[in-house]
């Protein structure tokens, strides 16, 4: 009975609820001073129950009349009363007043159903419609006040034109289509850092400052797919950096060269993002089949991407084993990795986008990839404090750890000796944050120039090796700020093009030697 009148209404069920509006009915029924102050506006009444509507009018015009405001009365047409409304009362007056019910839990709740019909039935597209519907699933939907429920329905419209995807979903579609362009908290993948920060604390703000072309958001994805895959946790990335197709070939990358998620996948192989993205695979017996000056299967001229892929299936082991391990990565979505690219966004819809994923997903770990002005003070350095302060202030009240990326100058600072006045944008971002990390590489002509230690007293000390491999390189990590109290200085190995990141101590400069 209620779904037919839920669609004659034209409403979803998922919007209707017939009991919830008797229940109120009662309540008033029962106490009319109540509609001095949970009251409907004309323009916010939405009742899927006809006869209840019109039984709600009927109270407002009589039995509430002295209790109602004026602007409660505004704007209503005259009840219909049929010749059973006066018995339909007393029963619902009778039935309701039996229980104790919470009047501005009911009226809240109703007044979240009637604020998602109103937008419903208005929505442009049946995808916005969707959405809206979607609210009602929320996680936390219950907990959500009238005004949270309203954040959520601007945000549908900000995020409207807006890329988001998960992550992780049709991971290997995406890469052999080549289409498209005060507890501890959760552990980094790095021990010392984990052990100084306490984990990654939810409540909150982070943030890692590197020069350009540093590799700010590989950094980003290592320590996302750490949370997501190894710590089991719910992650948010918003981006106005990489784009989604890349930062899809990233965390791709990865989840097959990480050692932590290689126990996870089962997958003991080590291909470079280049390689992955081009699908250069070496076969297992190189007679057989045609392969470059590097070893590389061959796509035949009139072989298109279906049949080359078949053949790798067929010639290559190591590719069987990517194909394995994304597979992998494709089923991990109840842990899973939600991306969303921004551009032109203001302060306001930073915040509704987090909110919305908060209660639609429960998502607990954001990252926000590059902290910069809002599109109204683009230029404007100091504004960058404004930004962080929103992200520290939905931190701390919901309870959400929020990381972001920094630009760092390029200057002729050594790295370490990096202060926050090597910061590009406002150095009073540093009030805001609960953690700050400055990271610079050393060039190889300078390495001899540092050690490193297992411990902080650098008992035991070892040089830094000048890598072979002309893609490694050496940053140190300055820990400029840290709420929870040491503040090191680490030095890091790392390969962007296998996206590894390598914690390898504690570093310092050595002691000038005397002549």
């Amino acid at each position: 009975m209620a779904e037919a009148k839920a669609e004659h209404n034209g409403y979803p069920e998922e919007l209707s609820d017939e009991n919830l509006e008797y229940i109120y009915i009662g309540i008033i029924m029962n106490n009319p001073k109540a509609l001095s102050t949970y009251y409907f506006l004309a323009d916010e009444f939405c009742f899927s129950d006809e006869e209840l509507s019109e039984i709600y009018k009927s109270i407002l015009f009589q039995e509430a009349e002295k209790y109602a405001p004026a602007i409660a009365k505004e704007n209503y047409n005259i009840p219909r009363e049929r010749p059973n409304t006066y018995a339909r009362k007393q029963e619902i007056k009778k039935i309701v007043g039996q229980k104790n019910y919470n009047i501005e839990y009911i009226y809240t709740e109703l007044r979240k159903l009637f604020i998602l019909k109103k937008n419903y039935v208005v929505a442009a597209t049946k995808k916005i419609r969707d959405k809206i519907l979607e609210i009602t699933k929320y996680e936390l939907y219950g907990e959500m006040s009238v005004e949270e429920v309203q954040n959520a329905l601007d945000q549908i419209g900000v995020t409207a034109g807006l890329s988001q995807s998960v992550l992780n979903a049709d991971a290997t579609n995406a890469l052999l289509t080549r289409d498209g362009n005060l507890s501890n908290g959760a552990s980094l993948p790095f021990p010392i850092l984990t052990k100084v920060f306490k984990g990654l604390r939810k409540g909150e703000t982070m943030a890692y400052a590197m020069p350009s072309n540093y590799g700010k958001s590989r950094f980003t994805i290592n320590i996302a797919a750490r949370l997501a895959f190894v710590e089991k946790k719910k992650v948010l990335i918003i981006s106005n950096e990489m784009s989604e197709d890349k930062m899809r070939l990233c965390l791709i990358t990865t989840v097959i060269n990480d050692p932590e998620i290689q126990k996870l996948h089962k997958q003991k192989i080590t291909k470079n993002e280049g390689e992955l993205l081009e699908l250069k695979f070496k076969p297992d017996d190189p007679k057989k089949a045609p392969v470059d000056e590097e070893g590389f299967l061959i796509q035949g001229k009139d072989e298109t991407d279906e049949m080359f892929v078949d053949r790798l299936y067929d010639d290559s082991t190591e590719f069987q084993q990517v194909v394995a391990a994304t597979d992998w990565l494709s089923d991990q979505l109840k842990n899973s990795i939600s991306f969303i690219h921004v551009t032109e966004h203001s302060n306001e819809d930073l915040r509704k986008i987090i909110l919305n994923y908060y209660y639609k997903d429960k998502i607990e770990y954001v990252f926000y990839d590059t902290l910069k002005t809002d599109i109204d003070n683009i230029g404007n350095g100091d504004e960058v404090k404004k930004t962080a302060t929103v992200l520290s202030n939905i931190a701390q009240k919901f309870k959400i750890f929020i990381g972001s990326s920094l630009q760092l100058l390029e200057s002729n600072t050594l790295p370490c000796n990096l202060t926050i006045n090597d910061m590009s944008a406002s150095r009073t971002v540093k009030e805001v944050l609960d953690t700050l990390m400055l990271m610079k590489q050393i060039t190889n002509q300078n390495l001899k120039k540092y050690e490193y230690s297992d411990t902080e007293t650098f008992d035991v000390c070892h040089d830094i090796e000048k890598p072979r491999d002309v893609d490694v390189r050496h940053y140190v990590c300055v820990v400029d700020k840290n709420r929870a109290g040491a503040k090191p200085i680490v030095l890091f190995r790392l390969n962007l093009a296998y996206n590894r990141w390598e914690e390898l101590g504690y570093v310092r400069m050595k002691e000038l030697e005397e002549n």
